[in-house]
């Protein structure tokens, strides 16, 4: 009997329209654009229950006596049901709620909004307090659906991919790019609704243009591909029968589709009346064959008696005048039937999601005869290998075991799988598929670009305007990255088919009049990300290459990198690259850094090694602290320094988590400075980027060392003293790289390291610790080390106090040696000086031609010339000598 379909009715305004069953198929419960949700108790009720939300309501769920609602107020709200009583607000978003679901043991509520981000709540405890914060999409969710086992959630999104998840690891397990991209739900081409296969969970159904792709949990591979010929437009939402035996798909033109998904063929076609896109389809739980829908005018649809294509076989009956028909009945039917189908069809029979054995099995004499009469296609689809078993079967029936022959199945590898290498990003930026976002963020300003249907322009703005006015520009190149300095702004854009990846240097600080130079990247080769120093340019590229320009244009540099780049960052001569080294372990991120100096006399690589981040998170931020010591930021909250002082290693100096109200906020690092100690970062409540309108506010976070029990007071001092001393390993770099340095923040750094060490001091002599107060001792220097000689005879601690002594004078003696040996080594550096400018001094005089007369008659000018030129050289040698050589270098001068 074919499927019946009702006319639809007017259920809410015109706009996206959302529809679920509630108390085991009692109630229809839709929810619309004008901000209600009605409950019907059919679709002949002309008096639903209205419940106003007053905002408008993009998504509904209902388990039991709880309606859960997403709404434009990027809130999930929660009411009584049917009462409709506000319950409170179960999680908040940064953008809508775009899907909501709830899990088939109605212990998981999963949601998705615009903000990228995935919320699953445990909604089995009464305050619904436990979460699990998914992250990972870079563009808007589109779905969400939770396996039956409450292990797995799958999704989709508007970046073109579909993931699965482990929820309690809250790990992406497997992804795949099968959708087109766009940047929002209301501009998607579909809405790709996913469905899992009730009570086992066995299929994840994927609706990819027009066909529905099956895929088998665990192995994540593609089993099955459902279609019919009369598809026009892409398939938009799926869903699973109660039973698991039928699956219902809906086109963005109208049509609905229902497959047995056993023999693959399609069994129902349904189209809509006006043909306007479905957005919404559910079956009934109570009554696999009833499916409701809404359309995007707002109304509501069912469909009635849909059946299995089994049950619409009609068997005839038997003759009386046939003597033959009483010898076959149902089963023969169906085993004379396995080798009817050229389709293939019927070795699929694993695609049931009963248990195999509740199918017949039928004596071996019907099995010997079906395999007899079976067709090439059902016989293992080779002419030999029918006829060998039809001989087997002539020869001996009873060695067959059962019908119909299945080929052995493939092995399916069950060990860890590999994890998705995270993709490149702007440090300082937020995602591509915002239509409003930011390119850059840092400490000399930012750039915004907008995106949208009346213009597409980029926002320059300085934090401090003395450096530079704002600016506006048209960003007809569709440029993608920015970042910038106190002397230029680089932007950079992809490769399309008909133009190159360029890159665009606006040197604002140049002295010409040329403002703007352009380079494109070679063929197949697209700009991923940017970093500008001081006085020089780069950019990262999908080669692995790093290619360095003056900030005037000059090319300067090709560098390659081992692997993949992530991120990028610039300080002074410094360049920070981080990439991927690999694969790393499941759930993690193997990265590897190299800071560079790409400028200056000395041109090295300073560092090349493994980068550290938390286990399972990402790099999310890498850049310079205003004194130029790198600094990286995960997915996890940890601030990491660059540690100079002990090996280039890699020390936690701060977590911003700790600082978080909800487990759902975050902070957006844009910038670290070490004196004072502070990181400048943006609150982000209940998201992962900040909105570029209004705009944000920066707030200041202080640094803690995580050490361990830091409620003490030893605790306490010794993490301000490591701190402290890990911060001012700057002043050491600064000078070195002949930067000026503040000597009175020096000093009164180190005086607040010595103060830390004689209250650490104090507090081991109070505990009765005097090894560890004489360990202490060790880092004083001989000034501070006396005090404590001091401070250790007044409270009668004898022992210590001649310890001190002792180390005192050991003390005393290596700084004596030490200042000899650098006198030493200052002599003889000023006397190798001397015979330099001695050895430059010789060559100038004698290896100079000699003049011919002409030029010394009419050349008097030039001889001045050369002159002054030489004298400028024996300047350069004074001050290469030093003071010391001051009296030898006027000697040479005289000769």
């Amino acid at each position: 009997m074919p499927a019946t379909k009702k006319p639809v009715r007017y259920a809410h305004s015109e706009g996206h329209t959302d529809i679920c069953y509630g108390q085991q198929g009692k109630y229809m419960i839709t929810c619309g654009a004008d901000g209600d949700v009605r409950v019907w108790e059919g679709l002949e009720d002309d008096d639903p229950k209205t419940i106003a939300m007053g905002d408008r309501i993009h998504a509904v769920a209902a388990k039991n006596d709880r309606l859960l609602t997403g709404t434009d107020s990027n809130t999930v709200q929660a009411h009584t049901f049917p009462d409709g009583v506000p319950d409170g607000i179960l999680a908040r978003f940064t953008a809508p709620v775009t899907h909501l679901v709830f899990s088939d043991s109605g212990k998981l509520l999963a949601a998705g909004a615009g903000d990228f981000n995935i919320r699953v709540l445990e909604t089995a405890e009464d305050d619904s307090s436990a979460q699990y914060l998914l992250q990972g999409h870079q563009a808007p969710v589109l779905s969400v659906a939770v396996d039956p086992e409450d292990k797995y959630l799958a999704s989709s999104s508007c970046d073109g991919t579909v993931a699965v998840w482990n929820i309690k690891e809250k790990s992406r397990v497997q992804s795949w790019s099968l959708l087109p991209k766009s940047s929002d739900v209301s501009v998607a081409k579909t809405l790709c609704r996913l469905s899992w296969q009730p009570t086992t969970g066995k299929y994840l159904a994927v609706p990819v243009e027009k066909e529905v792709q099956l895929f088998t949990k665990d192995s994540w591979e593609k089993e099955v591909t459902l279609t019919d010929q009369s598809i026009e437009q892409p398939i938009s939402l799926v869903a699973w029968s109660p039973n698991g035996v039928l699956l219902a798909g809906a086109c963005i033109d109208g049509s609905i589709l229902v497959w047995d998904v056993s023999s693959r063929n399609c069994v129902e076609r349904v189209k809509h009346d006006k043909g306007l896109t479905i957005c919404g389809l559910v079956w009934n739980p109570a009554n696999s064959m009833e499916l409701a829908y809404t359309d995007v005018q707002g109304q509501l649809g069912l469909v009635e008696n849909i059946a299995p294509e089994t049950s619409n076989k009609q068997v005839p009956a038997a003759s009386a005048d046939d003597p033959m028909a009483a010898m076959f009945d149902g089963d023969d039917d169906f085993l004379l039937s396995a080798g009817d189908h050229d389709d293939g069809s019927h070795s699929n029979a694993a695609l049931d999601p009963d248990d195999d054995d509740s199918m017949p099995v039928p004596t071996q004499r019907k099995r010997g005869k079906a395999n007899i009469f079976d067709d090439d296609d059902a016989s293992m689809g080779a002419d030999s290998v029918s006829m060998k078993l039809t001989a087997d079967l002539l020869d001996d029936t009873d060695s067959i075991s059962g019908l119909p022959v299945h080929p052995p199945p493939t092995p399916v590898y069950q060990g860890p799988k590999p994890t998705p290498l995270q993709p490149a990003f702007q440090p300082g930026s937020t995602p591509l598929s915002l239509a409003h976002r930011f390119m850059v963020w840092n400490s000399v300003g930012v750039v915004k670009c907008y995106n949208s249907e009346e213009e597409n322009s980029i926002d320059i703005e300085f934090h401090d305007t003395s450096v530079h006015h704002s600016m506006h520009v048209t960003n007809h190149l569709n440029h993608t990255l920015a970042t910038m300095s106190a002397e230029a702004v680089l932007l950079a854009c992809e490769s399309t088919d008909d133009s190159p990846s360029k890159l665009v240097c606006l040197h604002f600080s140049s002295w010409d009049n040329s403002k703007e130079w352009t380079t494109a990247m070679t063929d197949g080769e697209d700009i991923q990300v940017l970093a500008i120093g001081q006085g020089w340019v780069a950019v990262a590229t999908d080669k692995r290459l790093v290619r360095v320009w003056t900030v005037a244009g000059i090319q300067k540099d090709v560098i390659s990198i081992p692997g993949p780049v992530v991120a990028m960052a610039a300080y002074g001569t410094q360049l920070f690259v981080v990439y991927h080294m690999g694969t790393g372990i499941p759930g993690d991120q193997y990265l590897g850094a190299q800071l560079l100096e790409v400028c200056g006399r000395r041109k090295r690589r300073v560092l090349e090694g493994h980068l550290p981040i938390n286990p399972r998170s990402t790099l999310t931020w890498i850049g310079f602290s205003a004194e130029g010591t790198p600094v990286t930021y995960d997915s996890a909250g940890v601030v990491r320094m660059l540690n100079r002082g002990l090996g280039y290693s890699w020390t936690p100096v701060a977590n911003t988590r700790s600082y978080c109200k909800g487990k759902s906020d975050n902070y957006w690092l844009v910038g670290v400075n070490e004196n004072p100690q502070q990181l400048r970062c943006i609150p982000c409540k209940g998201s992962t980027f900040p909105p570029v309108l209004p705009r944000p506010a920066v707030t200041v976070l202080p640094f803690q060392v995580p050490l361990c029990e830091l409620s003490t007071d030893k605790s306490q001092l010794e993490e301000s003293f490591i701190r402290s001393r890990l911060f001012s390993g700057h002043f050491q770099f600064l000078s070195a790289q002949g930067w000026e340095v503040d000597e009175l923040a020096q000093t009164e750094v180190q005086r607040e390291q010595d103060d830390t060490l004689m209250k650490l001091f104090a507090l081991a002599c109070k505990a009765d610790r005097e090894c560890r107060a004489a360990e202490l001792c060790e880092l004083m220097d001989v000034n501070r080390l006396n005090f404590a000689i001091k401070y250790a005879s007044r409270i009668k601690r004898m022992a210590l106090a001649e310890f001190l002594n002792d180390l005192a004078r050991r003390k005393a003696e290596e700084e004596a040696g030490e200042q000899q040996e650098e006198e030493e080594e200052a002599e003889e550096q000023d006397f190798r000086g001397y015979l330099d400018a001695q050895k430059n001094h010789i060559e100038t005089e004698w290896s100079q031609p000699s003049t011919p007369s002409v030029l010394r008659s009419s050349g008097s000018s030039r001889l001045v010339q050369g002159r002054g030129y030489r004298e400028e050289e024996e300047d350069e040698e004074v001050m290469e000598m030093g003071e010391d050589g001051e009296e030898e270098a006027e000697d040479i001068r005289a000769e």
